[in-house]
C-alpha cells in the first residue's frame, strides 16, 4: 500500500480534551464529564486521551494537568492518557520528570508526556506561575533533553535523580504550531504533534520539516506525526452546524481577548460577530470538520490524503455532553480501533 492509499481505517484516532467548563457549571462538573468521555472513547477504541495545560481561563479546567491525567487514568483501564501538553517553561524539568514518573509507576504502559514551549496563558499569569521570566524559548531543547535524561537508566554517581522516573519508558512527544518544534522533534527522533485545530497556517511546512529532519533514535525509527483537528459530528449537517456555534463563540472570545465559560449553541452567529471577526475565526478553524457522518468522513479522508499523518487527534467544542459523546461515537466508526481489555476478554 502506498502512502497515498492510506485510509482513515488504517490509522488510530485520539482525543484532545480541554476539560471545558460550561456556562453555569463548575470545574468539578467538568472533571466528571471528562472522565465520562474518557470511559466512553476507551470502549469505542480510541488510542489516547490527552489534556492541555492552560491557565487563567474560566472556560478550561485543565490547569493542574498532571493531577487530571491521574484522575482519568485511574478511571480507565487501557486507553493511553497524557498531556497535550505540559507547557515546559512553567515547570522545572525535574518536577515534570517526577510527576510523570509517578504517573507511569501508577499506570504502567499508559502515560504519554507531550511537551510544549508556550506558556499556555498571558504574560502576567506566566509571571505568577514562574515568579520571573528569565527563561526563554532557547532553553526548551535543553529542558527537553534534561527530562529525557531523568528517564534514562540509573547512572552511577548521579547527584540528581528523578525518583520515581529513572529508568521508566515514558514516551516524550514534542508539540508545536510552527516549524520550531517540528525540527527539534526530528533532530531528537521523537514523535510530533501539531496543533492544527487552532493554528493551521504552518501545518504542511511543519510536517515537511519534521520528516526531512528526522533522525532515527532509540525511541523511534521512523517519523510519527499527529495532527489535531476540530470535529462536530451529528446526525445531520443542520444539527452539526447548530452545535458548532459553541465552537465559534469560543474562538470569537479568543480573538477579542474575552474570557468566558463555554456557551450554549445559538440559532445564528450573525448577531455575535462582524465580517472581520467571522473571517478571523474561520481562518483559525480551517481544519474543522462539521456535519453529518458522511460529510465529516469525506472531509477527514481528504485531510489525511493531504497530510499523510500517522494519527488524527480530535477535539470537540460541543456544549451538550450527550451530543459530544455522540460526535465521538460517530467518529469511532471511521478509524482503526484499539482493542480494550474487555473486548479482548470477550473475544
Amino acid at each position: 500500500m502506498s502512502n497515498t492509499d492510506k485510509k482513515l481505517s488504517d490509522i488510530p484516532v485520539s482525543v484532545l480534551d480541554l476539560v471545558p467548563v460550561l456556562a453555569g457549571k463548575t470545574p468539578a462538573d467538568a472533571f466528571k464529564t471528562s472522565l465520562d468521555l474518557a470511559q466512553h472513547v476507551e470502549r469505542w477504541g480510541y488510542q489516547r486521551f490527552w489534556m492541555a495545560e492552560h491557565h487563567n481561563m474560566p472556560g478550561i479546567a485543565s490547569s493542574a494537568t498532571a493531577i487530571l491525567i491521574g484522575h482519568i487514568a485511574g478511571g480507565t483501564s487501557t486507553i493511553r492518557v497524557g498531556s497535550g501538553g505540559i507547557m515546559l517553561p512553567n515547570h522545572a524539568p525535574l518536577v515534570v520528570a517526577e510527576q510523570f514518573g509517578t504517573l507511569e509507576s501508577l499506570y504502567p504502559g499508559r502515560i504519554d508526556l507531550g511537551l510544549g514551549r508556550a506558556p499556555g496563558t498571558d504574560q502576567l499569569t506566566a509571571m505568577a506561575l514562574r515568579r520571573d521570566l528569565r527563561g526563554s524559548v532557547e532553553d526548551f531543547p535543553q529542558n527537553v533533553q534534561e527530562i529525557m535524561g531523568y528517564f534514562a537508566p540509573a547512572t552511577p554517581g548521579a547527584r540528581v535523580r528523578a525518583v520515581p522516573g529513572e529508568g521508566l519508558n515514558i514516551p516524550v512527544w514534542l508539540l508545536g504550531s510552527s516549524t520550531y518544534g517540528a525540527q527539534l522533534a526530528g533532530m531528537l527522533g521523537l514523535p510530533y504533534a501539531f496543533a492544527s485545530h487552532f493554528a493551521p497556517a504552518m501545518l504542511h511546512a511543519a510536517l515537511k520539516v519534521y520528516r526531512e529532519s528526522f533522525t532515527p533514535s532509540g525511541t523511534l525509527q521512523e517519523p510519527y506525526a499527529i495532527a489535531c483537528v476540530n470535529v462536530v459530528a451529528a446526525d445531520t449537517d443542520t444539527e452539526a452546524n447548530h452545535l458548532a456555534t459553541s465552537l465559534y463563540q469560543s474562538f470569537l472570545n479568543v480573538i477579542r481577548g474575552t474570557a468566558r465559560q463555554m456557551q450554549p449553541p445559538v440559532e445564528s452567529m450573525d448577531d455575535f460577530w462582524d465580517g472581520s471577526e467571522k473571517y478571523a475565526v474561520h481562518q483559525m478553524l480551517q481544519y474543522s470538520f462539521i456535519g453529518a457522518p458522511e460529510t465529516v468522513k469525506t472531509g477527514l479522508q481528504s485531510f489525511l490524503d493531504d497530510t499523510q499523518v500517522d494519527e488524527i487527534m480530535v477535539t470537540s467544542h460541543i456544549f451538550d455532553h450527550n451530543a459530544r459523546l455522540h460526535s465521538y461515537e460517530i467518529l469511532a466508526d471511521f478509524f482503526k480501533r484499539v482493542e480494550s481489555e474487555s473486548i479482548k476478554q470477550s473475544a
